[in-house]
């Protein structure tokens, strides 16, 4: 084996008679390059960004959600939850309601859906550290209610923490019998914010905090909740929590960790990482073809050099192995030339943000980016498999002429 290696990397490296091979043999080098390079990039990229998205929904998603599997909404027992509050690993719970109404600001009108929540909803979520304007208070120290919209819908209805104009809040009565006059099919209720709130576009134009007292009031509620929200202990385990409240509230509940409240999303968002591997490596592919035509022409140059070698003794598998290995070198050095780059690149965008992100919805300016010890062991590994199928198909077939018994 080391004769083999040693006489492919000076195949490799020296100089050939015709200038074409060694020019063929660095396009397989950049190439392999680039392709790798491309790989470690995306795929941080890719890391970086659900990272991202992942951050956002934390500011939202509890840690396990329990909702009705029939219905809205639901009554919790006191024994179920005074067992909740006992499970291992479980810091804390928010019971919330959620419905959609209709805001009033001024002259202006906006669709929204209010979620009334408890005292314990900032320990549950992160939202309170999501504040753009005010802070996130539920309550005045008389007991004044404070609704907390996301900032999109303060723009569409010119919303500011001035506590000068109310927000009208109109709910659909759920009882009562009917009237011909249309605005008693409403309960309506006015509300000063205390805050505004900025996460992301899709939930700073969605939701309106409440105290979840004030919520069941314009909703005609006593003790319903649409989940109950909750909290785990630093270093919990996530499946054996999750079994455990699933046992204690039975059949009739569906309990979420927080990969399952956004299922689809995650699911795209992997699948998107795993076609954009598949198609990068394709280019790989693609591009370790010049690897077979350098060693095609190789071959062809050294054919004096296979006869000299097989009269010195040298069997047909050492010399299938020389050239394997000159196409195997190619794919390793080109494989760590991109791992190296790929490094650079995504370390220069972590340090200094070059690559800006044109959207004013997020909170990062540049696009993140997160490497990971897996792709760079993925990647590598990846490469040196086509590598060694660029190498091996060539010399299998091309070698057969020149290596014939007599």
């Amino acid at each position: 084996m080391k004769l083999s290696l040693y006489i492919a990397k000076r195949y490799l490296f020296a100089k050939k008679s015709r200038n074409a091979i060694n020019v063929i043999s660095s396009v397989s080098v950049a190439g392999v390059t680039v392709g790798t390079m491309a790989l470690i990039i995306v795929l941080s990229v890719f890391n970086g960004l659900e990272t991202l998205v992942r951050s956002i929904f934390n500011t939202f998603d509890p840690d396990l959600k329990i909702t009705a599997a029939v219905g809205k909404t639901f009554v919790p027992d006191t024994p179920s939850l005074r067992l909740l509050s006992k499970v291992k690993g479980v810091e804390c719970y928010s019971e919330c309601v959620e419905e959609n109404a209709l805001l009033k600001y001024g002259e202006k009108q906006y669709i929204a859906s209010i979620k009334g929540v408890d005292d314990n909803y900032v320990r549950v979520s992160g939202i309170d550290s999501a504040m753009w304007d005010g802070e996130f208070k539920l309550r005045s120290e008389q007991g004044r209610p404070y609704a907390i919209p996301g900032i999109g819908i303060a723009n569409n209805l010119g919303i500011r923490v001035n506590f000068v104009t109310p927000l009208m809040i109109y709910v659909p009565r759920r009882t009562g019998g009917t009237d011909l006059n249309p605005e008693n099919a409403f309960i309506r209720k006015y509300i000063f914010p205390s805050g505004i709130y900025q996460v992301e576009q899709d939930f700073d134009s969605k939701y309106v905090f409440l105290p979840i007292d004030f919520a069941r009031e314009l909703l005609e509620y006593t003790d319903e909740v649409s989940s109950v929200e909750i909290k785990f202990t630093p270093g919990a385990q996530e499946a054996a929590v999750q079994k455990e409240v699933k046992k204690i509230f039975g059949k009739g509940f569906v309990v979420q960790n927080k990969f399952e409240q956004q299922e689809i999303f995650y699911k795209v968002m992997r699948s998107e990482r795993l076609a954009i591997f598949f198609i990068l490596t394709l280019i790989l592919i693609i591009a370790s073809f010049s690897i077979i035509g350098s060693l095609t022409m190789l071959i062809i140059e050294k054919e004096r050099d296979i006869e000299i070698l097989k009269s010195l003794g040298a069997d047909n598998i050492l010399i299938r192995k020389i050239f394997i290995f000159e196409g195997w070198l190619i794919s390793i050095i080109g494989a760590f030339a991109g791992i190296l780059l790929g490094f650079v690149v995504c370390w220069i965008q972590q340090t200094y943000g070059i690559v800006r992100l044109h959207s004013e919805s997020l909170i990062m300016k540049a696009y993140p980016v997160v490497m990971q010890i897996k792709d760079f062991i993925i990647v590598p590994l990846t490469v040196l498999l086509i590598g060694y199928w660029a190498a091996w198909y060539p010399v299998r077939f091309l070698t057969r002429k020149y290596l014939r018994e007599k």
